[in-house]
């Protein structure tokens, strides 16, 4: 119970600091707020700019502005979207899908690549391995903006394999996943390559190829679990900054997602939709990382008698 608590603790904490970093993030912002709102084109009088800025509570005090959102919040009440009128949670549900379907899509061909790379390298010949980690390097180098671009031009336009644009039918997901999963793929497979190589450098590993056991046997069996300690953390993390990516990725790609519902929440500074993306993705972030304690007790049995003491 003890642990159990801490762990709310911990998810309470970060909800609050997620919170609090987007609402003074947006109103760090310059600018005046309503005449965001309205655009640059607007003629409304300065009496219709005052009763929206009274409506919205923008000449509040900031103090009285931040109680109130966390209030609303904390009673569950994500607010309406000052843009399009909307509940926030209907909009946030709306886009939800494609989002996690890129990236599940990005973490699924990550972590392949990953070990993949990982597996057959780790402890070969120096060129094998000096040639997988050139490919790691330049995949966490790449931008994802640009490496996105360039998959778009070489295999949409010139070689017409995939849409163009759009977020509909399997083949649209392709592209997106890939350019999300590069970057992911080779920070995994520097990680889990030494982890493998620790591993098999183990007495265990010298008595499991004494016992007639192949190389390929060895890393699989035994090596590989003793690494993927490393490896859970680091896709925990990964997967938890997703967003951030999936905003770049999904712009390039002209995808629906929650990544495009939050680049024009910015711009026309709908504080409500900000705030309830920022929630969404912390609570993923939480979520995971609780995952992944309980995905620790599976890899390593030992640590389920530490648990239970």
């Amino acid at each position: 119970m003890r642990t159990l608590l801490k762990r709310l603790v911990a998810g309470l904490a970060v909800l609050y600091g997620a919170a609090s970093l987007a609402f003074l993030s947006l109103h760090l912002i310059p600018g005046d707020p309503v005449a965001i709102l309205l655009g640059p084109a607007t003629t409304a009088s300065p009496e219709v700019r005052r009763q929206i800025s009274a409506e919205l509570g923008f000449d509040r005090p900031l103090l009285t502005q931040y109680l109130g959102h966390l209030g609303r919040l904390a009673s569950g009440d994500l607010g309406s979207s000052y843009q399009l009128q909307r509940p926030v949670g209907w909009l946030i549900a709306d886009q939800l899908g494609p989002t996690v379907q890129l990236a599940v899509a990005a973490i699924v061909v990550a972590l392949a690549l990953a070990l993949i790379s990982a597996i057959t390298t780790a402890g070969r010949h120096p060129a094998a391995r000096a040639l997988a980690s050139a490919w790691e390097l330049t995949a966490v180098s790449l931008p994802s903006y640009w490496l996105g671009v360039l998959l778009l031009t070489a295999f949409s336009f010139h070689l017409r394999l995939f849409p163009i644009i759009g977020g509909d039918g399997p083949a649209a997901l392709v592209l997106p996943a890939v350019t999300l999963a590069l970057p992911i793929a080779g920070v995994l497979a520097q990680v889990l390559r030494e982890g493998l190589e620790s591993a098999l450098a183990q007495p265990f590993a010298l008595t499991a190829r004494a016992r007639g056991l192949s190389q390929t046997a060895v890393r699989l069996r035994h090596a590989l679990r003793h690494a993927a300690g490393s490896l859970a953390t680091l896709a925990g993390w990964l997967v938890g900054t997703l967003l951030g990516g999936a905003v770049l990725v999904e712009t390039v790609f002209g995808r629906p997602g929650l990544g495009a519902l939050t680049l024009q929440a910015v711009q026309n500074r709908d504080m409500p939709v900000v705030m309830g993306v920022v929630l969404v993705s912390a609570l993923t972030f939480v979520v995971i990382s609780a995952l992944v304690d309980l995905l620790y007790l599976a890899i390593d049995p030992r640590l389920r008698g530490a648990v239970v003491a």
